[in-house]
Formats: structure tokens, C-alpha cells, sequence
């Protein structure tokens, strides 16, 4: 089969179009001819060496995907071959086929196309596992999303307004982001690279500061996501876009009694996995249905455009997500 494999850590230079057998059936896994196969942020750090598969899992990147179902192993009861479903995997998914776990599959939601189901549940158990469950996100709270029109947050600022948040400030880095972001749900989009989101965030709330913060960059945001947090706040890091922190001072954290918690998703079990998704399912897929929420695709790519693709996403102007798009 025909996938996307690395050769070597660097920038989208390394990025190879390959040939590799076709994974191998599990008893209990599914196999997906892919349709289209999520960009995320995970993907650039296994490419830039910073994030490495689990052991035993594909170093083919791609981490979401949708397609049809070709094959299913003797244990698997909920799907069919010729289905079209949405799936999380480890690794594996820019390739034209993947084997996916029966329990981190899903059918496609209704008022999804295929395409879109590629590009929806990387992000949406992201914030839906990190933000709301570990990180217990409340209604009548306020929020700062760093990175407001990255697939992450687009998709916090679509949940946190679903569900309740009081006021969402976003940090975007040009004028067309910030309208972007307001559009989606927030209610200021501070652009980094003209404003301050610290004196932004404090004038608009009194100088109290918000409830939680959800970041995506670390290095030094991380001493001014103190400063930016109310007491007893709370902020989830995700990311580390920036690197480490240098000289970080963490008085103010103790004096605000904030909490600094962090989370990944590609190391968890299958099983933890799929009570994420049933949440989602719950929750979020009704308003998917009815259309008062959907993960944003930006721009596609054909399979072997990946590093065009990547070097598209370094640049940092799109709204929502990127989607290589692997069978038409």
C-alpha cells in the first residue's frame, strides 16, 4: 500500500511517499480503506523526533481517519464490511489502509461527510477527555484557548460555548484570525502579535484573570499563563509548541492556588479510549446533528501533497483543520 513515512527527524523535507505492506488483521480490529486521514499537531512532533509511537505501533504518522470498512477480525460484532466509519488510531493512518481497534471505531455522525468524520475525533476527544473530564471544565466559567483557530482551538471554543463558559478569550496572530475565532464562538480574539493576552484578558475581567486556560505552547507562556489565571484557576497544557519553560517562577502559582495539569491521548488504552467516545456520543453528537456544531475543514491535501501539506500547517493561517485526502 501507499503511505506517508519520515525519513529521518526534521522539518516536511523529510516527509517520503512510501510503499509498505498492508497492515496485519487483529482479532479484534478493523480494517479501513482510508478516505481521509486528520493533520495534527502530534503528527509534526513525531516528524520533528519530539513525540515517538508507542511500542509496537507504526511509525507511520496519522493519528484519526475515515473510510470504509474492507475487513473485520473473528471477535468484532459492531460493524460490517461497507461501512463508513470514523476511527482513532495510534499511528498508521496516512496510508491507504489502517487497523483500527472495533472499540475506537465509529459510525459517522449524522450530518457528517466522510471527509469531515477524517478531520473530527483527534480534537474532539482531545478537549472533550483533557478539558471537560480530567481538567473538569464547568459551566460559568471563563477560559483563555491559546491558539484559538488551531483544530484544538476551534474545537475547545465550539464546547466551551456549547456548554456553558461565561466569557472565551482566544490568542490568534493576524486581523483575519480574529474574526475567524469570533465568528466560531469567542468572544475576544486577542492577536498575540499586536496585543498583550495578559493585560487583554485582565481588563476584560476586572483584572481578575479567568477560570481555566488551555495551552498548546508552553515555553514562556507558561510563567504568563500564571499571571493570566484567576485564583483556584486552572490550566491544562497540551502542547509544548514553544518548548520548556526557562527560569520559571512558580510563585504565582502558589499564591493563586492554581492547578498546572497536562494530558496526552495517543498513550492511552483502547478501552479509556472508548469511554471518551461514548461521552462524546452523548453529549457532542447531538449537536452535531442538528448542525449547531462540526469540526472546520480548511484546506485538503492528496495523500502524496503531505509535506505541502505540513509546510502549509507550519505557517500557522488556518482556521480548523487540514485533511489529506487518500482515496476519491
Amino acid at each position: 500500500m501507499k503511505c506517508i513515512t519520515f525519513n529521518g527527524a526534521g522539518g516536511p523535507e523529510v516527509i517520503t511517499v512510501s510503499e509498505r505492506p498492508m497492515p496485519e488483521l487483529t482479532d479484534d480490529g478493523i480494517l479501513i480503506e482510508v478516505v481521509a486521514a486528520g493533520i495534527n499537531g502530534p503528527d509534526v512532533m513525531q516528524r520533528q523526533g519530539l513525540y515517538a509511537p508507542p511500542p509496537g505501533v507504526t511509525d507511520i504518522p496519522g493519528l484519526e481517519v475515515s473510510g470504509i470498512v474492507k475487513q473485520i477480525g473473528k471477535l468484532v460484532t459492531k460493524f460490517k464490511i461497507g461501512d463508513e466509519v470514523c476511527a482513532l488510531v495510534q499511528g498508521g493512518g496516512y496510508a491507504e489502509y489502517v487497523v483500527a481497534h472495533q472499540d475506537n471505531v465509529l459510525f459517522i455522525p449524522e450530518g457528517l461527510t466522510l471527509i469531515e468524520g477524517g478531520i473530527l475525533l483527534e480534537t474532539f476527544m482531545t478537549v472533550w477527555s483533557h478539558l471537560f473530564q480530567h481538567a473538569k471544565f464547568r459551566p460559568n466559567s471563563s477560559i483563555l484557548i491559546h491558539g484559538g483557530t488551531s483544530g484544538i482551538g476551534t474545537t475547545a471554543t465550539m464546547l466551551t460555548r456549547a456548554f456553558g463558559a461565561t466569557k472565551i478569550f482566544t490568542t490568534v496572530s493576524s486581523e483575519t484570525q480574529q474574526k475567524a475565532s469570533l465568528s466560531i464562538g469567542a468572544d475576544v480574539a486577542i492577536n498575540y502579535n499586536e496585543q498583550d493576552f495578559v493585560e487583554e484578558v485582565k481588563k476584560h475581567t476586572d483584572g481578575k484573570g479567568v477560570d481555566f486556560v488551555l495551552d498548546i505552547i508552553a515555553g514562556d507562556y507558561i510563567q504568563r499563563n500564571y499571571e493570566v489565571a484567576a485564583m483556584n484557576g486552572t490550566i491544562l497544557q497540551i502542547g509544548v509548541l514553544k518548548g520548556l519553560a526557562q527560569n520559571l517562577n512558580i510563585f504565582p502559582m502558589l499564591a493563586k492556588r492554581l492547578t498546572h495539569t497536562g494530558a496526552t491521548l495517543r498513550s492511552q488504552s483502547a478501552e479509556a479510549k472508548a469511554e471518551v467516545m461514548a461521552a462524546l456520543q452523548e453529549k457532542v453528537w447531538p449537536l452535531i446533528s442538528k448542525g449547531q456544531i462540526k469540526p472546520l475543514l480548511y484546506k485538503s491535501f492528496d495523500l502524496e501533497e503531505a509535506r505541502q501539506a505540513h509546510e502549509f500547517l507550519t505557517k500557522g493561517e488556518h482556521v480548523g483543520k487540514l485533511a489529506l485526502i487518500v482515496k476519491k
